[in-house]
């Protein structure tokens, strides 16, 4: 008896077509990336966070002399100093994980904070008392007390989220302390998004305005407290301003 063919009918696999060729396997090094907040990246930029925290130095030394910090010019001369010595230590990528530099950015953040809460603490202890201040002084002061506190937390946020920029671009921690958008619906999202000073300073700009949080969500329970002091600080900051505004005005 003659034995059935086996040559080209062997190596056809169920449901494979004669003349078809088989699918090849993704192998690892084919495999779509993860999200670039979750891997190892180059870091973001420098100049961004330089340039928002030099316009808080400025906004601290525009404010009108009853509204400002008795030391105000040695806390403006020792931000200027921690920032040049950040910018020449690290001018380009954060990708650099150093004590030292995670030391002096939360040193230059802190002293923003402190010479902004000062600020605050006089321009409400003013309003409160009715001492006597011009149109001017008022939205001057409450403008840039507003808008320099929105650049506090942005910078708090960005330096205190898993760890710090150059602790996030190198991936150290897993979990993240705030839930962005783009993490929630990664397929509508650039592979290569990951959360730079930028998105910091937009969560922190509409924590101030809507006092709750938007689109970004708090998950670690520090960053829940710091949004609710940052909102309560922005609230009683508007509410004061506008109602001395309009007493003046009226």
């Amino acid at each position: 008896m003659e034995q059935p063919a086996q040559g080209s009918e062997a190596a056809e696999g169920p449901g494979q077509r004669s003349g078809e060729q088989p699918p090849e396997e993704q192998g690892p090094g084919q495999q779509r990336p993860g999200p670039a907040w979750q891997r190892r990246t180059r870091g973001e930029h420098r100049w961004p966070e330089a340039v928002i925290v030099a316009l808080a130095i400025g906004l601290q030394l525009a404010l009108p002399d009853r509204m400002a910090p008795g030391q105000r010019y040695l806390l403006s001369a020792l931000e200027v100093l921690l920032l040049a010595g950040l910018v020449v230590a690290n001018p380009f990528r954060l990708d650099r994980d150093s004590m030292l530099l995670r030391a002096g950015g939360l040193s230059l953040t802190g002293l923003i904070g402190l010479s902004n809460g000062w600020s605050a603490v006089l321009l409400v202890q003013a309003l409160i008392l009715g001492r006597p201040i011009s149109p001017t002084d008022l939205l001057t002061a409450g403008g840039a007390v507003w808008l320099t506190n929105v650049i506090a937390f942005a910078l708090l946020y960005w330096e205190l989220d898993r760890g710090g920029p150059a602790a996030r671009a190198a991936a150290l921690r897993d979990y993240p302390d705030f839930m962005f958008a783009q993490m929630q619906s990664p397929e509508l999202a650039d592979p290569e998004w990951e959360p730079t000073f930028v998105d910091y300073l937009y969560l922190s700009f509409t924590n101030s305005t809507a006092f709750s949080p938007t689109d970004v969500l708090p998950l670690s329970r520090w960053a829940k407290m710091i949004m609710m002091v940052q909102s309560g600080v922005a609230l009683v900051v508007v509410l004061l301003v506008v109602a001395r505004a309009v007493n003046v005005l009226s």
